[in-house]
C-alpha cells in the first residue's frame, strides 16, 4: 500500500505543484506546501479515498489559503513591490504548464483577490472544477462560490488586455526592445512602450530596486536605458521563456541576476506594445532559475 499511495501522489504532484504555484507566486513556498500535503497523504487512510485528486486538490488549496492568510501582513511589509518567483518554462506547448494563468501579469493581478477568492477563481475558471466541487474544495456553499467567483472575474477582466499578439510579433518585439535598451535608443524604446506602461521593480530590500511603480513612456524608457547603462557592466542577458513567455534573464558570472517579463498587448494592427515590464533581483526569489546556456 505504501508503494502504491506513494506511485499515486507521485502522478499527482506536478499538477499540484502548479495549483500551488499559482495560489501562492512562490515555487519554493509550493513545493514546501506540496510536502506538507505528501505528508499528511501517508498519515491519512488511503484505501477509503475514492478520489486521490480531490483529496489532494482539497488539502493543497486549503494549505494555500491558510498560508496567505497568515503572509498578508507580511507582504504587506514587503519592501517595494511584490512581484512572483519567476519560473523558466520550455515555451508555449503544454497547456497545463504554460497558459495565461501562468503569466506574471496574471499572478500580479491574483494579488488583488483574497485568499479564497483567488482559490475560487483558479479552481473553476483555470482547473475546470465545477461549482459544486469548488464549494467542497474550499468549504464553503455554491451560492457564495458563485458570488467569489463573479467578483474575482470582474477584478481580473477589468485590468486584462483584451488582445495579445501572434508568437511572431511578440519575438520581433522582444528583440527590438532588447536592441533599443542596449543600445539606449530613447525614441525607439519608448515607440515599443504603451503610453500608460508601468513599470515593477522587485528587489525587497535585499538589493537596489525602484521602490515605487514607475508609469509613462518617458519614465519608463529612461529607467530601463538608465538601469542597463548602471548595472550592465559584466551582465549578460539571454532571452528565454519565464512563466510561459518570452523574457530575458540577466547573468553575472553564470548565476542570476535579474530578471524582465514584459506583458504585451496587441496595438490594433497585428502588432504588440508592452504595456507592462516586472523586473525580478531580490536574490531570494533568483535562485532556483538554471545556471548560465542552461535556460
Amino acid at each position: 500500500m505504501e508503494s502504491s499511495g506513494a506511485e499515486i501522489f507521485a502522478g499527482e504532484r506536478r499538477y499540484l505543484l502548479s495549483l500551488a504555484y499559482r495560489m501562492l507566486g512562490s515555487m519554493a513556498d509550493a513545493e514546501d506546501l506540496v510536502q506538507e500535503a505528501w505528508l499528511r497523504w501517508r498519515q491519512a487512510d488511503t484505501e477509503e479515498i475514492r478520489s486521490p485528486r480531490a483529496y489532494l486538490t482539497t488539502v493543497v488549496t486549503r494549505l494555500a489559503i491558510n498560508y496567505l492568510d497568515s503572509a498578508r501582513v507580511r507582504r504587506e511589509e514587503y519592501v517595494g513591490p511584490w512581484l512572483p518567483e519567476p519560473v523558466v518554462t520550455v515555451g508555449a506547448a503544454d497547456p497545463v504548464e504554460l497558459s495565461e494563468s501562468l503569466a506574471m501579469a496574471f499572478l500580479v493581478l491574483m494579488e488583488s483577490l483574497t485568499p479564497v477568492e483567488r482559490a475560487v477563481f483558479l479552481l473553476h475558471d483555470v482547473f475546470d472544477y465545477s461549482h459544486a466541487e469548488t464549494a467542497q474544495i474550499v468549504g464553503s456553499t455554491e451560492e457564495a462560490c458563485r458570488q467569489m467567483l463573479r467578483r474575482a472575474k470582474q477584478a481580473m477582466e477589468a485590468r486584462r488586455p483584451r488582445f495579445h499578439p501572434e508568437p511572431g510579433a511578440v519575438e520581433r518585439l522582444m528583440q527590438q526592445f532588447g536592441a533599443a535598451v542596449q543600445g539606449g535608443d530613447l525614441e525607439g524604446l519608448m515607440s515599443l512602450l504603451h503610453e500608460d506602461i508601468t513599470v515593477y521593480s522587485d528587489g525587497g530590500g535585499r538589493t537596489r530596486a525602484a521602490l515605487n511603480p514607475i508609469h509613462g513612456q518617458d519614465r519608463a524608457a529612461r529607467f530601463l536605458i538608465g538601469i542597463a547603462r548602471k548595472g550592465g557592466e559584466g551582465l549578460r542577458r539571454e532571452l528565454t521563456w519565464i512563466n510561459g513567455q518570452p523574457g530575458f534573464i540577466g547573468f553575472r558570472d553564470g548565476a542570476a541576476q535579474t530578471v524582465l517579463v514584459p506583458d504585451i498587448e496587441e496595438d490594433g494592427v497585428g502588432e504588440g506594445r508592452i504595456r507592462a515590464i516586472y523586473i525580478v533581483v531580490n536574490p531570494d526569489k533568483l535562485q532556483r532559475l538554471p545556471k548560465e546556456g542552461e535556460a
